[in-house]
């Protein structure tokens, strides 16, 4: 099997500074290599591709769509994996003979309330012959806007390669984490307004924020921030933090958060927190409870208070937290596995060929 996987425009694939869709794919094509040969179109600029073949395409709008078109045409796919974008899949869906086409959603599709609008988009989705959501949350989701497409529409969680991220569960610093972007649906204000009663009630203990897109969600993010400036070095800002930083931190916090106050996709970051070792405190919203199973601590009233509650339990129980993150850990290992995953994908992506295939012999 020929995979085309085709990036949104404006990502260049960077193996050094992926955001987290990039790393998904990341993550599943190196799993799929066995499966066939798979090649990445990407936009420029990226620093390291990796163990990839790579096809670079400009920047640019009607160019890169010119490119693309004329990129995978000449390396005949069997099959057409577009990440994000509809409009870019939709434009190419059915142009290049006899190729597969499957939307991958990293989070929710468009819809209205608009009868002529959603008929449009449901027009536009029917091109394509699968589309594939990281979680069944979000499979719900759209399939609430849209029932008639149920019979192409697929749920395959994000994975995560454990071994980057494992860390000893038995040795912790007394560190909460939270790493996310800088935004209110990150729940940033909640954590913020939290922190200072456990930190003052516990003066052996520290907080690292890794605060992403902070050029973006800083203007917002600061005045929530600043009030924690008085604990000095207690509490530690990292602004647009790298993945390495990430990692290196949740390898040795006791505590991580993802209070989320949105539907999250899934959360890539409550797989990294388990997989680090951490214990995890989240909002359950979306597909977080997808991600941890019964390994995390949720917070259904999702406030100041209730979130400080949570985790003033985990700080005054060690034992309760290292029960929680060894137990996480290993569900993180075994069910968001590279290889589970890919395993689910690369039989769904033999399916929808079969079925091409099967189409195109009875016609």
């Amino acid at each position: 099997m020929k995979t085309a996987i085709v990036m949104p425009p404006g990502s260049c694939f960077c193996e050094v500074r992926p955001n987290s869709m990039e790393t998904v794919v990341r993550t599943l094509a190196g799993a799929c290599a066995h499966e066939g040969e798979v090649k990445v179109f990407c936009c420029e600029g990226a620093e390291v591709y990796g163990d990839f073949t790579v096809e670079i395409l400009p920047r640019g709008r009607s160019a890169r769509l010119k490119a693309l078109r004329h990129a995978l045409g000449a390396y005949e796919p069997d099959l057409i994996e577009f990440h994000q974008q509809t409009s870019q899949a939709t434009k190419i869906a059915g142009s290049i003979p006899g190729a597969v086409s499957i939307l991958y959603r990293h989070n929710a599709l468009k819809t209205s309330n608009n009868p002529i609008n959603r008929w449009r988009y449901k027009s536009r989705y029917q091109k394509l012959d699968g589309l594939v959501f990281v979680s069944e949350s979000e499979r719900r989701i759209f399939l609430q806007d849209f029932p008639e497409l149920a019979d192409r529409a697929y749920a395959i969680p994000n994975p995560i390669d454990a071994e980057l991220w494992r860390g000893d569960v038995e040795d912790r610093d007394k560190v909460i984490a939270f790493a996310g972007r800088a935004m209110q649906e990150k729940g940033v204000d909640l954590i913020c307004a939290a922190l200072p009663d456990i930190l003052d009630r516990h003066p052996d203990w520290r907080a690292v924020l890794m605060l992403n897109d902070w050029e973006m969600h800083g203007g917002w993010a600061q005045p929530h921030v600043a009030p924690l400036e008085r604990y000095g070095e207690r509490v530690q800002v990292l602004r647009s933090a790298s993945l390495g930083d990430v990692r290196n931190v949740m390898k040795r916090a006791a505590i991580a958060l993802t209070p989320s106050t949105w539907s999250e996709p899934l959360g890539l970051t409550a797989l990294e927190a388990h997989a680090a070792g951490a214990a995890l405190i989240s909002s359950g919203r979306g597909g977080l409870r997808e991600a941890s199973g019964p390994h995390a601590l949720y917070v259904d009233e999702l406030t100041a208070d209730n979130l400080g509650a949570a985790m003033e339990s985990l700080v005054v129980d060690p034992a309760r937290r290292l029960a929680m993150a060894r137990a996480a850990q290993a569900f993180v290992i075994e069910t968001h596995s590279p290889a589970a995953r890919a395993a689910e994908l690369n039989a769904l992506r033999c399916s929808l060929l079969g079925a091409r295939r099967t189409r195109r012999m009875a016609a």
